[in-house]
């Protein structure tokens, strides 16, 4: 359920999670309260310990039903050894050019080695303990709340389609700024106790390190989901047609290789420093990348998620983490395929007449990239209307 900030707010309205008696689920409100510690950490590590106490349940899955309210406590983080503190190699200091890189670039090369994060916010065991068809892997940055809510209520909805069961994960780092870290992760704490959604580690949020991300799902996907079937994956901006998702991958076995999106081939390095995809020479030398899928969005299989972890753990980190997979692809002797269907470069509208905001244009199609947090609203309200009707001209806003 959806709502917006209590009234009397300062803050602008935000869709905000309400409990289920349609109050505001928030630790600033009567009902919630928030009992917690910082301790600071060593290097690149923020972890936050918290104590949330609130009535609503914490996490059910559709099928279950709503029971009387709970009091939850907000647990403690397993008792499990913590990853050693990850130290800069400043060896690669003495790199050629290193001096004259821009900070991502210099903060890349210093940590490309870590791999090896804490755990802040996991899933619970409930997320893949019945077998799950499609697991929807969304990669956010920690503010963005609102794009969260959005793929919670629209195409991300934990259900099933077709007898087929959908999972959502959200996959987030920590906000590079330690004080906005620190309201960030009471956030963050707070939707993985509500949605049991989130997958939080301890490392900076940032366009650089999403190869991170990709790496350290794929090592926990080995344990907690193995056996989903297939993996979408993609960024928190897309607008995913969940349904036909479910339609084109009932037709492929989840233990043969898949691995389709937009296709990208022919193309290298970008060497132009003010470029947010930027890769000098000392970070690699090849003038050419592998094939590989754009980012926004794309599609795998169970066989080829396996793969992909074998292969990551031989090669080392590249900061571009569409062309990284591309890269696991090629060590395992594997190819990406393309879809006309998932256009992570947008669609245009086949005539001056037509919008590009046309329902009729994304009907057929799996994924574009991107949206607004209302765009999103506004299109899966459209697909959704049983009276959709196309060949004529229809507005949705």
């Amino acid at each position: 359920m959806l709502g917006k900030w209590p009234r009397g707010s300062r803050k602008k309205a935000l869709l905000w999670p309400l409990d289920g008696n349609g109050k505001p689920f928030s630790s600033l409100l009567p009902g919630a309260s928030w009992v917690g510690s910082l301790r600071e950490g060593a290097a690149f590590q923020n972890p936050l310990t918290a104590t949330l106490r609130v009535s609503p349940p914490a996490f059910q899955s559709p099928e279950e039903p709503q029971g009387r309210p709970l009091a939850l406590t907000w647990p403690p983080q397993p008792s499990r050894p913590l990853p050693t503190p990850c130290r800069a190699n400043t060896s690669v200091a003495a790199l050629p050019s290193f001096a004259a890189q821009p900070q991502q670039v210099r903060d890349f090369l210093l940590y490309k080695h870590c791999r090896d994060f804490l755990l802040l916010q996991d899933a619970p065991p409930s997320k893949c303990a019945q077998p799950v068809f499609l697991l929807l892997v969304i990669k956010s940055s920690p503010r963005n709340y609102e794009r969260r809510e959005l793929v919670r209520r629209t195409w991300g909805r934990e259900r099933r389609v077709k007898g087929a069961q959908l999972r959502l994960l959200f996959l987030v780092g920590t906000a590079p700024d330690p004080l906005e870290a620190r309201k960030v992760n009471q956030l963050l704490a707070m939707e993985a106790r509500v949605h049991g959604d989130i997958l939080q580690w301890d490392f900076h949020d940032s366009f650089f390190n999403l190869t991170l991300k990709q790496v350290l799902f794929l090592q926990w996907q080995e344990t907690r989901c193995a056996n989903a079937s297939f993996v979408l994956n993609g960024d928190d901006d897309v607008f995913a047609h969940t349904d036909n998702m479910v339609s084109y991958l009932q037709d492929h076995n989840p233990d043969h290789h898949l691995f389709v999106g937009q296709l990208i081939r022919n193309v290298g390095p970008i060497r132009v420093p003010w470029s947010k995809y930027y890769v000098p020479k000392v970070v690699i030398q090849e003038e050419h990348y592998p094939p590989y899928c754009g980012g926004g969005g794309f599609l795998l299989s169970r066989f080829t998620a396996t793969a992909l972890r074998r292969a990551a753990t031989a090669l080392d980190l590249f900061p571009i983490d569409d062309v990284f997979l591309g890269m696991c692809l090629q060590q395992e002797g594997l190819e990406p395929a393309s879809h006309s269907g998932i256009r992570t470069a947008g669609i245009r509208a086949p005539s001056a007449r037509t919008s590009s905001f046309d329902p009729c244009l994304y009907r057929e199609l799996l994924l574009v990239h991107r949206f607004l947090p209302y765009e999103m609203l506004l299109m899966w309200d459209a697909l959704t209307q049983p009276s959709l009707t196309c060949g004529k001209q229809l507005h949705i806003y």
